[in-house]
């Protein structure tokens, strides 16, 4: 085994890698950007080394700087993990001349099936099924354009190197290709150093499936039970489970046969990961991912084995540690992507402070890989992936409940996460059943998002939290106050709510989630109507709390007791328990019930209105981004949705479209500059009868967003 081993990679990938070799007793060395000098990965590690600033290119992709880093470790070995430089021959070749064991695949190979196109070629020789579409080397505009005409739309443009979605365009109409092959290039370039790419034909409600390899030096090769990766967005896997669900015997053996066929083909070595699209009883071969796969995980789980330990005892020279017949796996498991994106927005990604982090308890059925920590900044220099929930049950069913139980119980604040979107897809009939596929999230993506909106009886809860905070910050000014006066013993300084002849009322108002909600608040003094019998000990500290509540004009009041004990609160409404975590933010606070965020602000009665900023006719960052291509020119003439500036963030390409017909005023950026958020990058004039409706922008993984509707302000190319 290893004495040292050097992580080329950040993020919960590097994480994960440190525990296995922690266990192992291999010392770990971790590289990292400027931007990542405080990360969880850095810290994990035994020692760390600066690479270089914050852009990848200039840091995890930069081959030299991570070997001179791995030599000065002293490492024995680097492991790539996944994204970045891991499916990178040169890489590979540049560690084992430079004395040090790559822990993948040999170059040869990983040129062989690294390369989409190449694969393809390969498979296609042998026999194997491929989706019909273009491979070649000429890359020229020419020869891509007569080989979309050739194959027709709708298809798929991807870039030949790398994984993960990135680099990857649909195309409905022709008018678009010349476009998106602009667009798929540069995110390909930026994302993996490679602006290579191929077309296929796109495959209409086909299921995407893919099995997990293993071969070793001694030429044996198993494979892991299939992965049903179909629920994406944005050709971005969020949600796998293994076994797949619904699929034949023989459809099973086809895929395991050609996965191992593909494997020993090209004299593989380590973990591999074979994709197939399944439409009905048919299986056509993808791409074989030369690396550790993100939902690595979910066979990990059924499986009982630990793949990274695999990867390092294989890499190393020893033999699998299972044959394929010894090779068990039972029940079924399932990962959730929990990402900083706001799906309400087209699944834009999300920067700022992690303010608020609890994830579910661990166990043997529960498990969370995860790269951030309480305070850790997230920009917008890497991917938008936080975290992954894995869970097991003997049974689907028992996985999905599982899920759904550690979905409610992760709860993260400060910045926007697709959380409330995965809770709606965890319970969703359609999953339940099994019955999804590629398209599936696309299609009902807006059904989706509405079922993020909180039930009423969640909002009473949120409320009655709203109250609670407003009643102790009261409370707390009044015995501060009271310690000021001369006699800090007065009476009068209880806010009790005690009077002669009754209780006290206060009327206070909240935007709950956006909306204004007057509230009527009755302090009980010692817990009165029985409130008081939920409190472990006496209920007159500012922790404790019990009130008459009454929302809006509905005609029931409702009993409230509160305790909060830091950031938990604990409150009985009518008798009825429930719990909910509170954050400050900037605006007010951020109320945490069953995992899903709540917006809480106190509104001043007597303060004026906000004022609608007028933004009809301006172009700004939705996220501090880097100018990656401006589109229009002052004094240009353009049409309603024509890009104006193209932006790149967290491996995503963002094109914000003119809002209206008009003309270019001014652009205020340049190509490659780095932009903050809400940053005026153009305004225009609008032709007359045009009715500016703000800035517009398009996201894509550096791919294409869903073809149906949009939520409003957003339009995807």
């Amino acid at each position: 085994m290893l004495e040292k081993l050097l992580v080329a990679n950040r993020g919960e990938i590097a994480c994960r890698i440190f525990r296995t070799a922690r266990r192992l007793g291999v010392a770990t060395a971790a590289v990292y950007s400027e931007a990542d000098a405080r990360a969880m990965h850095v810290e994990q590690a035994d020692e760390a080394f600066l690479i270089g600033p914050a852009p990848a290119q200039e840091s995890y992709l930069c081959i030299d700087r991570i070997i001179e880093a791995a030599l000065r470790a002293k490492a024995q070995a680097v492991h790539p993990g996944y994204g970045f430089l891991s499916e990178n021959p040169r890489f590979a070749e540049r560690c084992v001349a430079a004395g040090l064991i790559f822990v993948g695949p040999p170059a040869a190979a990983m040129r062989a099936m690294g390369s989409k196109a190449e694969a393809k070629a390969l498979m296609a020789r042998a026999g194997a099924p491929v989706v019909p579409g273009y491979h070649g080397a000429a890359m020229d505009m020419g020869a891509l354009r007569a080989a979309a005409e050739r194959i027709g739309v709708p298809l798929l443009i991807k870039a030949a190197s790398g994984g993960g979605g990135r680099g990857m365009r649909l195309v409905q109409r022709l008018d678009e290709f010349e476009s998106a092959v602009a667009s798929a290039a540069r995110e390909a370039l930026s994302s993996f150093g490679d602006s290579r790419l191929l077309i296929e034909k796109f495959l209409p409600r086909a299921r995407h499936i893919e099995l997990q390899i293993f071969a070793d030096a001694q030429g044996h090769c198993v494979a892991f039970p299939e992965r049903d990766c179909s629920m994406q967005r944005r050709h971005q896997k969020i949600l796998e489970e293994t076994p797949a669900c619904g699929l034949s015997e023989a459809v099973r053996r086809t895929l395991r046969e050609t996965a191992v066929a593909a494997a020993q083909a090209v004299g593989y070595l380590g973990a591999g990961t074979v994709e197939f699209l399944v439409k009905d009883e048919s299986c056509y071969f993808l791409e074989m991912n030369t690396r550790l796969q993100v939902e690595h995980p979910v066979t990990e789980m059924i499986a009982g084995q630990d793949l990274v330990e695999w990867q390092l005892r294989v890499a190393c020279g020893a033999s699998l540690p299972l044959t394929q017949e010894a090779l068990t796996a039972r029940g079924c498991a399932m990962e959730a992507r929990i990402c900083s994106e706001d799906p309400a927005r087209g699944f834009l990604p999300a920067v700022g402070v992690i303010e608020y982090l609890r994830t579910p308890c661990e166990s043997a059925a529960v498990r969370v890989d995860i790269g951030v920590r309480r305070g850790d900044q997230v920009t917008q220099h890497y991917d938008s992936l936080l975290a992954k929930l894995i869970v097991w049950g003997e049974d689907r069913a028992r996985a999905l409940r599982r899920l759904r139980r550690a979905l409610d119980e992760f709860e993260l604040a400060g910045i926007a996460t697709n959380l409330d979107f995965l809770r709606a897809l965890a319970r969703d009939e359609g999953f339940a059943r099994g019955a999804y596929d590629t398209e599936y999230v696309e299609r009902h993506a807006e059904e989706l998002i509405a079922r993020g909106a909180p039930a009423p009886e969640e909002e009473i809860v949120v409320t009655a939290a709203g109250a609670a905070i407003w009643l102790a910050e009261a409370r707390r000014r009044s015995l501060a106050d009271a310690r000021e006066t001369q006699d800090p013993w007065s009476p009068w300084a209880v806010s009790d709510g005690w009077r002669f002849g009754g209780c006290g009322r206060s009327t206070a108002e909240f935007e709950v989630d956006g909306r204004r909600c007057p509230v009527g608040l009755s302090p009980l003094a010692g817990g009165g109507e029985g409130a008081g019998r939920f409190f472990r000990g006496a209920s007159d500290a500012p922790e404790r709390l019990a009130f008459r509540l009454d929302i809006g004009e509905q005609p029931l009041s409702h009993i409230v007791a509160a305790e909060q004990e830091g950031e938990r609160l604990q409150l009985w409404i009518d008798g009825v328990k429930r719990a909910a975590a509170i954050v400050k933010s900037a605006g007010g606070f951020i109320v945490i019930l069953s995992g899903r965020n709540h917006a809480l602000v106190f509104c001043d009665p007597l303060g004026a209105p906000a004022q609608a900023e007028g933004r009809g006719t301006q172009l700004r960052a939705p996220l501090p981004a880097r100018v990656s291509r401006i589109a229009a020119r002052p004094a240009e003439r353009v049409r309603k949705g024509t890009p104006v500036i193209v932006l790149e963030a967290m491996k995503m390409e963002i094109s914000l479209a003119a809002p209206c017909d008009g003309e270019i005023d001014a652009i205020y950026c340049a190509e490659g500059e780095l932009v903050a958020e809400d940053a005026i990058l153009a305004s225009l004039t609008p032709t007359p009868q045009c009715e500016p409706g703000g800035s517009r922008s398009t996201a894509a993984p550096l791919d294409r967003g869903p073809p149906g509707p949009q939520p409003k302000g957003l339009q995807f190319e």
